[in-house]
């Protein structure tokens, strides 16, 4: 009388559909971004000319109040 066993799948074989989707998804690396493009330069306000007025009258309001 002979044994019989049943073929089974191993672990390695049931995991080969999810490696296989897995691999499609994140096999390879995401396009270079250059750092050209990561960086935004603009001013942070508009430049007031009336800010940068001289006045003499400056110093009461700033110490006087």
């Amino acid at each position: 009388m002979t044994d019989r066993t049943e073929l089974r799948e191993t672990p390695q074989q049931a995991a080969e559909p999810a490696a296989t989707e897995r691999h499609s998804r994140f096999g390879r690396l995401p396009e270079r971004i250059r750092p050209q493009d990561m960086v935004e330069t603009r001013p942070a306000t508009l430049p007031d000319p009336a800010r940068d007025r001289y006045s003499a009258d400056e110093w009461l309001v700033r110490y006087c109040l």
